[in-house]
């Protein structure tokens, strides 16, 4: 059986919404509903809580240790290396990327994703649903086998690889077998629909999606959330103007597989 990790990198420093992975969502932390909708996936798999060494991070662990999560503490600005390392600890086969900005994923995507890795087995060394992206921002899924990644951190230099981890991979497909997975509608909502936190829009959005779906059915979909939307745009409203914003737009003159289309410049 493929032995599968998850790694959910999160720290408490953030340029633009500080302290954001441990914001109150009914109740419990931001950081606590994300990792329950994960654990929601039909695949056996570990998950990892990765944060740095820094003291301002003891909170995440001891968030960890409180809801009986294994965290794993690394590099503060290296995330490649913390995957690595979680990688290496956790003996896993592949590694599976989740950012901590993305509390609303649908567990049904990381597993359509998964599939597609486990039916094709043996044949990529990275999948993902991002590159090009289609879902909403925020559902993002990146796996990568541990000889890939072992690869990756071997040869690696640039500040944006090490820090956002996977870039490596999709900038060299000379060197990986890579596949992505598309959205099944045919659709294209990844500049158009933003279900990521990295703003207080972001926050009071996805709070106020957690508010309206989660008590009647903890285990919403991505369908749930788009009805939602139809029937009350005013919760659209909330961060639509921050749609397509990511951290692409700061790297464009360094990245050869990532177009101006595919972030927003401005806010």
């Amino acid at each position: 059986m493929t032995a599968i990790t998850i790694v959910v990198q999160a720290r408490m420093s953030s340029s633009r919404l500080p302290k954001k992975v441990l914001l109150p969502i009914l109740g419990e932390s931001l950081l606590y509903r994300m990792i329950e909708r994960l654990q929601q996936i039909k695949h056996k798999a570990t998950i990892v809580i990765a944060t740095s060494e820094d003291q301002q991070d003891d909170v995440i662990e001891t968030f960890c240790q409180t809801k009986n999560i294994t965290c794993f503490r690394g590099s503060l600005n290296n995330l490649l290396d913390r995957h690595y390392q979680v990688g290496k600890l956790t003996n896993a086969d592949i590694i599976i990327k989740i950012p901590s900005d993305c509390p609303l994923i649908d567990p049904r995507i990381v597993d359509k994703v998964l599939d597609f890795y486990v039916e094709n087995e043996g044949k990529y060394d990275f999948v993902s649903n991002l590159h090009p992206a289609t879902y909403p921002d925020g559902n993002d899924v990146e796996i990568m086998t541990s000889e890939a990644l072992s690869k990756a951190w071997q040869e690696a230099v640039r500040p944006l690889e090490l820090e956002h981890t996977t870039p490596y991979f999709w900038e060299n497909p000379d060197k990986f077998r890579l596949a992505n997975v598309v959205w099944e509608t045919n659709l294209d909502y990844s500049m158009s629909h933003r279900f990521t936190i990295d703003y207080h829009e972001d926050y009071l959005f996805i709070k106020r999606v957690f508010e309206e779906l989660y008590p009647q059915n903890p285990r919403f979909s991505l369908d749930d959330i788009l009805t939602l939307l139809q029937e009350k745009p005013e919760i659209y409203e909330i961060n639509q103007h921050f749609a397509g914003v990511n951290w692409y737009r700061n790297h464009l003159g360094e990245l050869k597989t990532i177009s101006q289309e595919q972030t927003k410049l401005s806010i």
